[in-house]
């Protein structure tokens, strides 16, 4: 599933505007955007862009809600004025003006907006995930609080019920905010605690059997032949998580028991308990955890401001590896950061603006993937990245400029060159 067109007749403070979200050269010309950014100052509505695509997508398509004659639509759907369309199974599924279309079948909706059609939408439509929204407040001592505790503790306090997983693998849950269920955390960490458990029970084993202390070169035998047969759940999920926290100095710890994801720093093996890391550390574990483990493939993933806490280098290539971990899903992202933008293609980026009137417009963006940040400040985001020190710096530089040109006497010219220079080295200019 992917989003190919938004037409916004009214939503909110959003009036008149239109989304292509195909490409628009190439190969890939008329096919859904891969990936999509927004790009805008606060208040132009990009957080209600991504929250109008998820309530669209969720209420519409993807939710196992059955429609029948005497259903009647959620109210965020019947209030909204627009036009939109996706793809699926390369099959175009659209809504607009009170007429659903999949396949060139309509479902037509009366004026006490029910639909007429005798059969579930639902099961007419393939298979398909809700989108998987990622709030920017994530981060929160609600969602932080199981990651602190002991596995077996964990295990004790949140059994895993056989109902609540099958229905997580039949559904992606739809929203990671400041307020996520346990539950659903601890399904996320099920396989990682689950093998935990085994470990303890594995070394009680073997202590029974005397090997800790007597046999040791055995104990090593029995327990490599074991960890064959049960490989550590953790590992997989190292080898997507290190690359990103690698520049953090730190990495998952494959050895520690105390925490289900236990991370240490790599200059001293010390493990640092994940309440006491970074609020960038802490926003990445959040974030990356659903992104691996949930069914990604044909699923739109929302995110708004994933730069939160990072530092640019990281935030570089946070949406390659975001990508990598999703790499069938569509991703649909709302920044304030040059250095995220900078990682998509023009055409994939929508600025929003104020106009004239005061009314939130939208274009496509002009600077190349991978450009500079302070040129994809100055044309895509619209923000003169020199202060008012740095205005005047530069005036005083092209003043200084003139100075040269026009000055005859050779020492005070040698004079107001070198400091020419010097103003020119400090800033770049």
């Amino acid at each position: 599933m992917k989003i190919s067109k938004l037409n916004i007749e009214q939503y909110k403070h959003l009036e008149n505007l239109e989304f292509d979200f195909t490409y628009q050269t190439g190969k890939r010309k008329g096919q859904p955007l891969n990936k999509i950014c927004f790009i805008g100052q606060s208040a132009t509505g990009k957080t209600n862009l991504l929250e109008l695509i998820n309530d669209s997508i969720s209420d519409i398509i993807c939710k196992k809600v059955y429609v029948d004659t005497n259903h009647i639509l959620n109210e965020s759907l019947v209030k909204l004025k627009a036009e939109y369309e996706f793809i699926i199974d390369s099959k175009t599924v659209s809504y607009k003006n009170d007429i659903f279309n999949y396949n060139e079948e309509k479902f037509i909706r009366n004026s006490n907006r029910k639909f007429h059609h005798q059969d579930e939408i639902y099961n007419i439509i393939p298979k398909t995930n809700i989108p998987l929204y990622i709030k920017s407040n994530i981060l929160s001592q609600n969602n932080i609080e199981i990651f602190t505790k002991n596995p077996l503790d964990l295990l004790e306090k949140y059994p895993i019920s056989e109902s609540f997983s099958n229905n997580i693998k039949n559904i992606t849950p739809t929203l990671f905010d400041d307020k996520v269920k346990p539950d659903l955390w601890i399904f996320l960490l099920g396989e990682i605690l689950d093998y935990r458990k085994k470990v303890t029970q594995k070394l009680s084993e073997l202590f029974h059997k005397g090997l800790l202390s007597d046999n040791k070169d055995k104990l090593n035998s029995e327990f490599t032949k074991w960890q064959k047969d049960n490989p550590n759940k953790l590992e997989e999920f190292a080898n997507k998580f290190n690359p990103i926290i690698k520049k953090l100095n730190l990495e998952i710890d494959l050895v520690n028991t105390e925490y289900s994801i236990p991370i240490s720093n790599k200059n001293n093996d010390v493990i640092i308990p994940i309440q006491d890391t970074s609020t960038g550390t802490k926003s990445l574990l959040l974030t990356f955890l659903p992104l691996f483990k949930l069914d990604t493939k044909d699923t739109i993933v929302l995110m708004d401001e994933p730069e939160r806490s990072l530092y640019p280098d990281m935030q570089m290539d946070l949406i390659e590896h975001y990508q990598n971990l999703a790499p069938d899903a569509q991703f649909i992202v709302a920044t304030h950061s040059p250095f995220i933008a900078a990682s998509f293609e023009p055409e994939e980026r929508f600025i929003l603006y104020f106009d004239d009137e005061g009314k939130v417009a939208v274009r496509r963006g002009s600077s190349p993937i991978g450009d500079d940040p302070n040129d994809m400040l100055k044309n895509d985001f619209g923000v003169n990245y020199y202060n008012k020190h740095g205005e005047d710096a530069y005036k005083k530089y092209l003043s200084l400029k003139q100075a040269v040109a026009n000055e005859k006497d050779p020492k005070k010219k040698k004079e107001l060159l070198l400091e020419t220079v010097k103003l020119g080295d400090a800033y770049n200019f």
